[in-house]
């Protein structure tokens, strides 16, 4: 496009110099130049033809550098851990239509319906973090952590524009912006602008309480010096995540045909009109690393250079104020979505606010050969100290008499409660060669309010050529101290006040990855000792938290195999899940994604896959969703039947952007009018989806 703008201001040009000097020579015209006789007569140069000469001559003329991805590398942090590395810009299309958390292939989430609400994890996936929790996670994947910002090395200014929305309808809308830039060779700074104004497929969404409204940016910043032996990684975050608690939809047989009255899903009526809840997260994250003695280098010069250190000292400063609201504007439960109320029938402003301040002491220490070309003999020892500041605050909303016996609305502190924890940490890893290595993981809390919690790991990668594939296998135990909510909780619709003891969780696994097969079997064990969840009378809503008094038992195999054969290409993955307490873990045993697509690359130019995507999961009971607390409960006994959810999508890249039109959920209507993952909460519609992404270099 710059070229087609310069060629116009050149021929905008050229009709200027023509009509200045028609100007001269009028002006002039009584003093004429003095030429020479012997001179001939040139013929008159005609526009067209002088910006055909300027185009030939610009197009001709070398430029000394193109911009492109490979002027930008990228990392997290975790990839800092031990060494400095970075990699190559991803401009690729794998998995672009898969752009909402809840339709990740290999990690699908039940939710109440669309991108933006309440959501979990639909298989088995337990977290393996200990201390203070709140127990709040149904918006977690809609926010951005300190963990999850990408740093950057662009000795080009680098910018990424990204759209994702549906054809004629704003049920899903949301648009993303990255810009980075270099300000000195060792310096990067840049930030992160993410919207999220996804209205849903029910209900009216002219109703501002009914409309999902996430906004997360971010501001990061890497310093490296240039003798590599400093690095500075900080990072300022703002998240603002607002999602509708309708109570859902009043017609539970929308997809049965039993209704007798018209039903216009635009316009639904809904159990709560004016309710929803609200979380903000602001963040301040340092983290400072320095190299002592000697420092090696791997692959120097080129792309894939690290830099190794033998001794590394770290600092991690964390500041962190969270805030989880829910509020119920001036609507009394005329449909029984609240067990009860305690405060007020019709209005709900309860809130807890967290203030969090660590900090992370770490000396790390690494012992291998001067020769670095081929690693074997390594040891890594890393220890940490963790500080860990907490003070929480709970907030309920109550009318309340002034002197004068005039009501008014209060915001009562219900708790108050500030403590620390104190962590010891340490990883130990042993690479006897580039094919085996051991590894080990330690966190103990050792002082503090979650005294006891520890988690224990350890893991053995044994690899063998490039055709035989890796092996690894894993284990570790995890103890820890029950969610906030779980044990002292008071809001306007739930009061708890329980005492469990610590979940402790034992896992063994094994995994085999062959690339050159597209190969990737894991197997894994879990015993959990006390697993609390919520749960609710035969058929009641008084979702509470409950604690399971036996031992499960679950194991999970999951298997991924790719196919292609020239241009066509078959991914699979399915994951199949078994527990003797199936009624508790309420999640289905088998899980399928496909997906057939067909590469091409269309006008020698244009890169582009055309293919059909297929998830299936097995009938389950669903589970029920509470209101007010966030949390999915076991309630009524409701099983849904499923069916396949396809989607027929095309994807393609040119130059700087990459663009898919899908028609996602294609198959409503042949087999099911739709589906259920929640009870009472229907799931997305038939939609004609786009996105465009694109990238721009300075």
């Amino acid at each position: 496009m710059h070229h087609k703008l310069k060629y116009i201001l050149l021929l905008l040009l050229c009709f200027g110099i023509q009509s200045a000097f028609a100007q001269y020579g009028q002006v002039n015209r009584a003093k004429p130049l003095s030429t020479r006789d012997t001179l001939k007569t040139q013929r008159k140069v005609s526009d067209d033809e002088l910006l055909d000469s300027l185009r030939k001559k610009e197009d001709n003329k070398k430029d000394s550098v193109i911009f492109s991805a490979k002027f930008i590398r990228v990392t997290m942090e975790r990839f800092l851990s031990d060494s400095t590395q970075t990699f190559a810009l991803d401009t690729g299309i794998y998995n672009f239509e898969n752009y909402s958390p809840l339709t990740d292939p290999r990690h699908p989430r039940i939710s109440l319906g669309y991108n933006g609400v309440s959501q979990r994890s639909m298989l088995f996936e337990p977290d393996q973090t200990i201390g203070f929790n709140t127990g709040l996670h149904s918006l977690d994947v809609y926010a951005l952590r300190p963990q999850d910002i990408k740093y950057y090395n662009a000795r080009v200014a680098y910018s990424n524009l990204t759209l994702f929305n549906g054809f004629g309808s704003s049920a899903e809308q949301v648009f993303k912006i990255i810009h980075t830039q270099n300000v000195k060779p060792n310096w990067n700074v840049g930030f992160n602008l993410n919207f999220n104004g996804s209205r849903g497929f029910y209900s009216t969404s002219s109703v501002l309480q009914q409309n999902v409204s996430d906004v997360n940016a971010a501001f990061f910043t890497w310093y490296q010096s240039p003798g590599k032996r400093y690095n500075l990684l900080a990072n300022i975050i703002y998240n603002n995540l607002k999602a509708p608690e309708t109570g859902s939809i009043l017609n539970d047989t929308v997809f049965t045909g039993k209704s007798n009255s018209l039903f216009f899903k635009n316009s639904a009526p809904v159990r709560l009109a004016n309710s929803y809840q609200q979380w903000t997260d602001k963040s301040l994250y340092i983290k400072q690393f320095y190299y002592l003695g000697r420092i090696d280098s791997l692959n120097k010069g080129k792309a894939n250079s690290k830099i190794l250190p033998t001794q590394r000292v770290a600092h991690t400063l964390l500041v962190q104020n969270s805030s989880y609201n829910y509020l119920q504007t001036n609507q009394p439960d005329t449909y029984n979505v609240f067990p009860d109320y305690y405060y007020s029938y019709n209005r709900s402003r309860d809130s807890l606010v967290v203030t969090h301040v660590q900090n992370e002491f770490s000396y790390s220490f690494y012992l291998r050969s001067k020769s670095v070309k081929f690693v074997k003999n390594e040891v890594k020892l890393d220890l940490g100290l963790v500080h860990d500041l907490y003070n929480y605050a709970q907030y309920v909303s109550d009318t309340v008499l002034n002197q004068y016996g005039y009501k008014y609305i209060h915001q009562n502190k219900m708790q108050n409660n500030t403590f620390q924890d104190i962590t010891l940490k340490a990883k130990f890893s042993y690479r006897f060669s580039d094919r085996l290595g051991l590894e080990g993981d330690f966190r103990q809390i050792v002082q503090g309010r979650d005294f006891g919690d520890y988690f224990y790991g350890a893991k053995l990668n044994v690899a063998g050529n490039d055709k035989a594939g890796k092996i690894i296998l894993e284990a570790y135990s995890q103890n820890s101290s029950p969610p906030l909510i779980y044990t002292n909780w008071i809001s306007n619709h739930y009061i708890f006040h329980n005492s469990f003891q610590n979940q402790k969780t034992t896992s063994a696994s094994f995994s085999y990855i062959n690339n050159p097969l597209q190969l990737d079997i894991k197997a894994e064990y879990f015993l959990i000792a006390g697993y609390m969840y919520f749960t609710a009378q035969d058929g009641g809503i008084d979702a509470h938290p409950a604690q399971l008094s036996n031992d499960i038992n679950l194991l999970k195999v999951s298997v991924g195999k790719n196919l292609s054969y020239h241009s066509l290409h078959f991914d699979n993955y399915i994951v199949y899940q078994k527990t003797d307490y199936q009624s508790t873990l309420r999640t289905p045993e088998v899980y399928t994604y496909s997906n057939l697509y067909f590469s091409k690359t269309l006008f020698n130019v244009l890169k582009s896959n055309f293919g059909v995507s297929v998830r299936y999961n097995t009938p389950y009971v669903a589970p029920s969703y509470a209101v007010g607390i966030g949390q999915f409960y076991n309630g009524p006994d409701v099983t849904f039947t499923s069916y396949p959810v396809a989607s027929v999508y095309f994807k393609a890249t040119l130059q700087r952007t990459n663009l898919f039109l899908m028609y996602d959920y294609a198959n409503q209507g042949l087999q099911s009018k739709g589906f259920y993952t929640v009870n009472r909460y229907p799931m997305q519609d038939h939609l004609l989806k786009f996105g465009v992404s694109w990238t721009f270099y300075n």
